[in-house]
């Protein structure tokens, strides 16, 4: 039975295609703890920098994928926090460059881009999308929760700067939260902030899956409709994806290393299983009911299953 390490999916994104992802950092590792994070809270915060893993060892892997590569669109290095934390990212988007002619995207919620050896670091990968939730530090606190060491200035800067320096694809994305940085007042700031970025296209999303904390709320959909349009951005809600996919042939153990690092509602998951010819399904769910492991959460009166 195939089992993966630091790769799982192709998963489907609503921005990327079918992505490959890969995660070169531990499980909830990050330098934000949000509160609309689908993976729940960060487990371990830092702000430094290590090699968790070999790049040899996430290269050993990814060579299993070699003869499926007509099943995704994009590798993505994302992780189970923030990808730019691994020491040899640069190495890393070289190294899958020279195996694979599809593009690298690295998905970071940019608090470390004010370090000119991430920037550079950066710089090979085809596509890069930062996060950009806050409009001011009071706000940054209170969405990103980040390591006391990150502020929200050294981010912004450190976002602009990079924004004209890279000279691949640069996608900036907002998560829009109720209460919090969907007012007219936020937008307007967000709209003054993206003036000093170059950037490519203006994400705006919302927390469609369970968020870290159960008081994070959608905003009215009159205020994302005015974000996007003051932002000349695209909404995220209104893509669409297409399905889940895992080489590991046993399909607990395939929704599991799913699980791990992008949660499944309940219509994602019974469409996985049906492509998999799994015949009682609702025997399944039970399953992951009880497994200790699993989180079912009932959000928007539509069940998700997360790894705890």
């Amino acid at each position: 039975m195939n089992t993966y390490k630091y790769l799982f999916g192709p998963v489907p994104s609503r921005r990327l295609g079918n992505s490959l992802g890969v995660s070169p950092i531990p499980e909830r590792t990050c330098s934000y703890s949000c509160i609309y994070c689908q993976l729940g809270r960060t487990k371990h915060m830092t702000s430094t920098r290590k090699e968790f893993f070999s790049v040899q060892d996430i290269l050993n892997e990814f060579s299993a994928y070699q003869n499926n590569q007509d099943l995704f669109d994009i590798i993505t290095i994302v992780g189970e926090g923030e990808p730019t934390l691994y020491q040899n990212l640069g190495q890393l988007i070289i190294s899958l460059k020279k195996v694979t002619n599809k593009p690298i995207a690295v998905i970071t919620n940019g608090s470390l881009l004010a370090d000119p050896q991430v920037q550079q670091e950066l710089m090979d990968a085809d596509l890069v999308l930062p996060s950009m939730d806050a409009f001011d530090e009071k706000s940054f606190r209170k969405i990103n929760r980040p390591h006391v060491s990150v502020k929200y200035d050294q981010t912004i800067q450190g976002l602009i700067e990079f924004s004209h320096k890279y000279q691949g694809k640069l996608w900036i994305e907002i998560m829009l939260i109720a209460g919090i940085n969907d007012n007219d007042e936020a937008i307007n700031a967000f709209a003054e902030q993206l003036k000093a970025i170059q950037y490519d296209r203006v994400y705006v999303n919302t927390p469609v899956r369970p968020p870290a904390e159960s008081n994070v709320q959608c905003p009215d959909i009159k205020q994302i409709q005015k974000a996007v349009q003051t932002l000349s951005a695209i909404s995220i809600d209104m893509l669409s994806s297409g399905n889940f996919f895992s080489e590991i042939q046993d399909s607990y153990e395939a929704v599991l290393s799913i699980c791990k690092r992008h949660p499944m509602n309940s219509f994602e998951l019974e469409t996985f299983l049906t492509t998999r010819n799994v015949e009682n399904i609702e025997e399944f769910k039970q399953r992951l009911n009880n497994d200790p492991a699993i989180n079912c959460i009932n959000y928007k009166g539509i069940i998700t299953y997360r790894v705890k």
